[in-house]
């Protein structure tokens, strides 16, 4: 029983990642998503207590998904910016492989939503960059070479780069790929992070 209710919770999760790629700029209801689902609106309260709650599955999505890929980046990835141009890659994959949930990342599906829910994605993108402020951080000590540049304005630069990116492909309506153009642009960004 336990089972069913968590394949249904997901089924739900992936309706409305669906329909939050199918209708870019549209607020999603609960009695929409119920529709989509072909199920009643009390059925969906009976897995979640709130639509804030089916966000929060979403965003429990990315962060177990980002969060995790990331700590396996630098397990396996020993280089200052091998290890960053993986991270980006990651976050720039995870979003073009999830259009939908993209929308979440952005915040533009959380527009009208509790403010919790925005806060959350903000804490995430925090923390990944908390991540690679501690990566560039630690070149002086594994690299014997420290940045001109204060490691906290790379950081954030390398994760302004990633979110423009993510925007660019909402505001498009998912025709312009994240990962567009990733290699040349992380070369140029590798060449100013090996001259700082």
């Amino acid at each position: 029983m336990a089972q069913q209710k968590r394949n249904r919770r997901e089924e739900i999760l992936q309706a409305l990642a669906a329909m939050l790629e199918t209708s870019p700029g549209q607020r999603i209801t609960t009695a929409k998503l119920a529709a989509n689902l072909g199920v009643s609106e009390a059925a969906l309260y009976r897995h979640f207590p709130s639509k804030a709650r089916m966000f929060e599955g979403l965003i429990e999505f990315v962060e177990d998904t980002l969060l995790t890929s990331i700590n396996l980046i630098l397990e396996k990835e020993k280089q200052t910016l091998g290890r960053c141009q993986a991270i980006l890659h990651l976050i720039l994959t995870f979003a073009e492989r999830n259009p939908g949930i993209s929308r979440v990342i952005t915040g533009d599906a959380l527009m009208g939503e509790h403010d919790r829910l925005r806060a959350r994605i903000e804490d995430l993108f925090n923390r990944i960059e908390a991540q690679l402020k501690q990566v560039l951080r630690e070149q002086a000590l594994r690299e014997q070479q420290k940045f001109t540049v204060d490691e906290g304005i790379l950081a954030n630069l390398l994760l302004s780069y990633a979110d423009g990116k993510i925007s660019q492909f909402v505001r498009s309506n998912f025709k312009r790929l994240p990962t567009e153009h990733f290699g040349t642009q992380w070369q140029s960004l590798a060449d100013q992070l090996s001259a700082s």
